[in-house]
């Protein structure tokens, strides 16, 4: 399995070139590292943390910045299994982040707050997908 722990230069350009007065909903399907890598010199370098404890302090870090630009997680959820798919990418964290417009996920990412708050992320992220999505409403039938 390719390992893409963060995005490229091309996605986000990408993501900034769709309407941004639209809401969005991102899938965040994560899985970390066993030990946290963060850069030589942080504070948290020499504690051996797990990643689940660096994406921890991620949440902790950016759940405030998340909240003042309206963002919400809507759903969470355990991983099981892959029933159709990749066997071998077993995800730690899955959840969907609704925000008002793309542009309160730009507001965010490009926070000051948050981007000090990133790099408990970038420590803890061994490999993640982020999916933009378009909310729909709910149904009992598929399409």
């Amino acid at each position: 399995m390719t390992d893409y722990p963060d995005t490229s230069r091309a996605q986000f350009e990408v993501f900034k070139s769709l309407p941004r007065d639209t809401p969005v909903n991102m899938l965040n399907l994560v899985q970390f590292h066993s030990t946290a890598k963060y850069p030589a010199g942080h504070e948290l370098a020499a504690k051996a943390l797990t990643g689940a404890q660096a994406y921890a302090n991620y949440g902790a870090a950016s759940g405030p910045i998340l909240a003042r630009v309206g963002g919400t997680v809507i759903w969470r959820g355990g991983f099981e299994m892959t029933l159709i798919g990749a066997p071998d990418e077993a995800w730690d964290a899955m959840f969907i982040v609704h925000f008002p417009a793309a542009s309160a996920f730009l507001a965010m990412v490009t926070d000051p707050q948050y981007q000090l708050a990133v790099v408990h992320r970038q420590a803890a992220v061994k490999t993640s997908r982020l999916i933009r999505t378009t909310p729909q409403p709910a149904s009992d039938i598929f399409g």
